[in-house]
């Protein structure tokens, strides 16, 4: 399971995608959001853009402890069907 950053925001979002594809290609399908403190709509970018690769590996990626910010977030754009948590 890989776990994200406290803050994704648009000025740590290149990093963290990047950290994501690494951590994908080396076979993490569970990314633990629950030390996200903070996040703009550019996380809502980075999750999809994490989803999009996985399946394009063949895998099925699952969030936990999604942020109910985050949450809100995903909704307001209407991804958030897109977006697996797992419960």
């Amino acid at each position: 399971m890989g776990g994200v950053n406290s803050i994704l925001s648009f000025q740590t979002a290149s990093a963290a995608l990047e950290q994501g594809y690494a951590a994908i290609s080396a076979g993490t399908t569970e990314f633990d959001l629950g030390s996200v403190g903070a996040a703009d709509s550019s996380a809502v970018a980075l999750l999809l853009a994490w989803q999009r690769r996985a399946r394009q590996a063949g895998q099925t990626l699952v969030y936990t402890n999604v942020p109910a910010s985050l949450r809100k977030l995903a909704s307001l754009y209407g991804v958030d069907e897109l977006l697996i948590e797992k419960k």
